[in-house]
């Protein structure tokens, strides 16, 4: 991020909570988490306490030490069947349970008893539970999306009794806890106005809740297609479609379960060598399954998606369970790719249908929508064209985040 808007004076120091190490900026909440943090470590001494799920985290801890002031790292240690049994004992969300640790509390305790905290940035509603009640400081709370909103869309979709039940309980749960949280916090942020909307609907008592929204951005330097090659086997045959993703989430593993079983098949038989490109991490054995299937290829881990995207003749984005933005979509957008995507995938983002990417959303129109940009090339080309443009202009960090200080409570931020 250019850094011009946020450098003035010096403020308070500031306290960041995030529920998972904030780089490196490879998937969606690290994506924003660190983009925040980086800005707000230009204007102040940030502070940083987060979870961390293993060695790979640690070995990103020097570039976090290069922006914090200081930096706590507690492991997540409950898996999430202790974490389930925990929450049936108390009675809390599964979800906060989960991101529970004794030695980050008494951290952040610590540290607000030592240092001149004037604000804290709770990054996802799980973190709240670290902001003391005796802290007299400012709280801004970033939901990002209503996650328990989430937890429905799972319940109506749960194959089982006893799944659907679990799911309704953190519905319950979760959405009780984020009304709470909202009351205590000073301004609380989500990434869309959509999103704002729904969390404020669900409200028992919306008197003397702030909600704001504060958009996602995209690296647009980072994310071109200038200069950058196919990734091995996307440069010849095909027609190539890809979806890039964290695929141990469960609305990536159901969207692109979806297109692999209901949607290629329209495609292959339009086109007998298309291939369907699933590329990111921590495939589940659900994916897995998927290789082969109806021109289906799993990629696993890769060290860049940008060749990726660099060399997909269509983009994808067929989630069925969307909250906010998609950084997916941006990056694609950002990379002149023509992206075919559901109307929840295209939320937050402010695009025209035919003409900065194409919407639809049964399995019908998707590959309807998928043959015609494969079928017309320069008809693509000048979809991703325009998409470059739009999030160049538009939804680059600069713009994204240029409400920071004010939400900070920063008296200079005009």
């Amino acid at each position: 991020m250019n850094g011009n808007a946020m450098t003035t004076q010096p403020v308070g120091e500031v306290l960041f909570l995030a529920h998972r190490m904030p780089y490196p900026p490879d998937r969606g909440d690290r994506i924003r988490s660190w983009h925040i943090l980086h800005a707000l470590s230009e204007r102040a001494r940030v502070h940083v306490g987060c979870l961390i799920e293993g060695e790979a985290d640690l070995a990103h801890e020097p570039v976090l030490a290069r922006v914090s002031a200081s930096h706590f790292l507690a492991p997540r240690a409950k898996t999430l069947p202790i974490a389930g049994m925990m929450a049936l004992v108390t009675g809390l969300p599964v979800s906060v349970v989960a991101f529970s640790s004794r030695k980050l509390d008494r951290w952040v305790r610590k540290l607000i008893a030592t240092r001149p905290i004037e604000a804290i940035f709770v990054f996802s509603g799980q973190m709240a539970q670290y902001v003391p009640r005796d802290f007299r400081g400012r709280v801004v709370m970033d939901f990002v999306d209503v996650d328990s909103a989430k937890f429905a869309a799972y319940a109506d979709g749960a194959g089982s009794l006893p799944l659907r039940w679990l799911y309704r309980r953190e519905n319950v749960l979760l959405s009780r806890y984020e009304e709470c949280v909202a009351h205590r916090a000073d301004v609380s942020l989500f990434v869309t106005a959509d999103e704002r909307q729904l969390f404020l609907s669900r409200l028992s008592d919306p008197v003397g809740v702030s909600v704001e929204v504060m958009r996602n951005g995209i690296d647009a330097d980072a994310f071109s297609a200038d200069n950058r090659l196919p990734a091995p086997g996307l440069g010849t045959g095909g027609p190539h479609i890809v979806f890039t993703g964290q695929m141990d989430y469960a609305p990536n593993v159901e969207a692109v379960r979806f297109f692999a079983e209901e949607v290629m098949p329209m495609i292959v038989g339009r086109y007998p060598d298309a291939r369907f490109h699933v590329v990111g991490r921590s495939p589940t054995p659900e994916v897995r399954a998927l290789e082969g299937r109806n021109g289906t290829r799993v990629t696993g881990t890769v060290p860049d998606v940008r060749p990726w995207l660099a060399g997909a003749d269509v983009v994808v984005a067929p989630l069925r369970i969307a909250r906010g933005v998609q950084n997916k979509v941006l990056e694609a957008m950002a990379m002149a790719r023509a992206v075919v995507l559901t109307s929840g995938a295209a939320t937050g983002i402010p695009a025209q249908d035919g003409v900065h990417f194409a919407v639809a959303d049964t399995a019908a129109a998707l590959a309807a929508r998928t043959i015609e940009l494969i079928a017309d090339p320069a008809r693509a080309s000048a979809m991703g064209g325009a998409a470059q443009s739009l999030v160049r202009e538009q939804a680059n960090w600069q713009c994204a985040l240029a409400d920071l200080p004010r939400v900070m409570g920063w008296a200079d931020a005009a």
